[in-house]
């Protein structure tokens, strides 16, 4: 849980990359992959439970609209429908094109920039990927975490 300024306890909010929600469908053969796959899926029932606060945006659209797996389209866009009263979307703002210019700059994917501006500008407390090379970004606004990592973060705090 976090608290805001007035010392209420308001959810964690949490931003999923488009990688994130394609880990259910990848090589499950692989013993991370399939641990992580499991690790997101855990946080998803968390969102559905009400316990996270899910932050999604429009490069999520466009990323998973470009999916060449219609399965995988399909089930990602039935999530989103199924939940949407659960989640908080982020449209396109020149705040965060500023602001994922400015991350593209420090080696960090175009794509990838504008999910992290997304989350930085929702004001999400975590950041989840399982892209190694995106999570090694760091940013003191957002917390960059894998789904295990954040399941162990989160655990930690609820104690």
């Amino acid at each position: 849980m976090v608290y805001n300024i007035r010392g209420e306890c308001t959810l964690m909010r949490i931003y999923l990359d488009n990688c994130c929600y394609n880990r259910p469908y990848d090589d499950q053969t692989q013993v991370r992959i399939h641990i992580e796959a499991e690790a997101k899926l855990y946080i998803q029932n968390m969102v559905k439970q009400g316990k996270l606060e899910l932050v999604t945006s429009y490069m999520l659209d466009i990323e998973n609209s470009a999916n060449h797996s219609a399965t995988k389209r399909a089930s990602i866009n039935d999530f989103m429908k199924l939940y949407e009263t659960l989640y908080v979307t982020v449209e396109q703002a020149e705040e965060i094109n500023l602001l994922a210019a400015e991350i593209v700059k420090t080696g960090v994917k175009t794509k990838d920039a504008v999910h992290v501006a997304c989350a930085i500008f929702a004001r999400c407390d975590y950041f989840i990927s399982t892209d190694d090379r995106l999570l090694k970004y760091k940013d003191e606004r957002v917390q960059l975490v894998s789904p295990c990592e954040f399941i162990r973060l989160y655990k930690e705090e609820e104690l």
